[in-house]
């Protein structure tokens, strides 16, 4: 069993997406075992982006990513981190497929409604960001 992070990010909360990017987990049958809202400090932000601290989007992606509450999820299920990804859509909008979440519903390259973790070592990180062991609910 496989588990990997999703992040409605501010602008999907904003514009209330929350529950059309929950659903469609739901309906492609990927188990949510933990969620919440929190809104990230500027550091926090800092913190969790740090792999992206020399890359020119840095300082715009954490102030967006601090700009409002996100809904952090731990995603559980067989090649989760795949299905995930391929639900989410090309990080470009203009080249996810269409019925991606990206490609439905986001209007630009940074306010592009969801994160997901790239690889299971990610995954276990970003995890851990956001929870501890006592906040997931896992089945397995």
């Amino acid at each position: 069993m496989e588990r990997t992070l999703s992040i409605v990010k501010p602008d999907g909360v904003e514009r209330g997406l929350a529950g059309e990017v929950i659903k469609r987990f739901e309906q492609a049958r990927i188990r949510i075992v933990a969620m919440k809202m929190v809104r990230l400090s500027l550091d926090q932000a800092r913190k969790f982006y740090a792999v992206h601290r020399e890359r020119p989007f840095f300082d715009s992606l954490t102030r967006f990513m601090s700009s409002g509450p996100v809904v952090v999820m731990v995603l559980e299920g067989e090649n989760v981190i795949h299905k995930n990804r391929e639900l989410m859509g090309a990080t470009n909008y203009k080249d996810a497929l269409p019925g991606t979440i990206r490609h439905d519903f986001a209007r630009d390259i940074e306010k592009n409604i969801v994160h997901g973790s790239d690889g299971p070592d990610t995954a276990a990180a970003e995890i851990a960001f956001f929870f501890n062991v006592l906040e997931i609910c896992s089945e397995a």
